[in-house]
């Protein structure tokens, strides 16, 4: 008998919220972006408290970008793009960061009037994101 979601490659959807996650470890680091998104965000990381929670939001976030991975993994089944390359992969996660997760993100911050350097990181996050898991569920067979 089948079962919800059987026809999906859960190893490819792990390994991708994995690279999802590992990618934010670098993207918000003190080599990339850390230093303009702390001053965009105001945030005092001396402050005390300012580490407080710290493990429910990476658990927390790894299981939002799971459940986004799982998305784009859907997608590319019902379109017929696992074992469709990389190239596939690439324009799925191009498509899904671009028209779903920036839109979102930008819609919040016109109304939130966050700054545009702001909106750039977290926005080229997400569609990089996207695209580095969109690679790993196209190319997984």
């Amino acid at each position: 008998m089948n079962t919800l979601f059987d026809y999906l490659n859960w190893p490819a959807i792990a390994a991708g919220a994995v690279a999802y996650w590992v990618l934010g470890s670098l993207w918000y680091s003190p080599a990339m972006f850390a230093k303009k998104w702390i001053a965009y965000l105001k945030i005092d990381v001396n402050a005390p408290g300012a580490k407080k929670g710290m493990g429910l939001m990476f658990a927390g976030s790894f299981i939002l970008m799971f459940i986004q991975v799982l998305a784009i993994a859907i997608i590319a089944e019902r379109l017929h793009l696992r074992g469709a390359g990389w190239m596939s992969g690439l324009k799925l996660g191009a498509l899904s960061g671009v028209c779903f997760c920036s839109t979102t993100i930008g819609i919040n911050y016109l109304y939130q009037k966050k700054p545009l350097g702001l909106f750039l990181i977290n926005a080229g996050y997400s569609i990089t994101g996207n695209i580095i898991a969109g690679i790993i569920i196209c190319m997984w067979e």
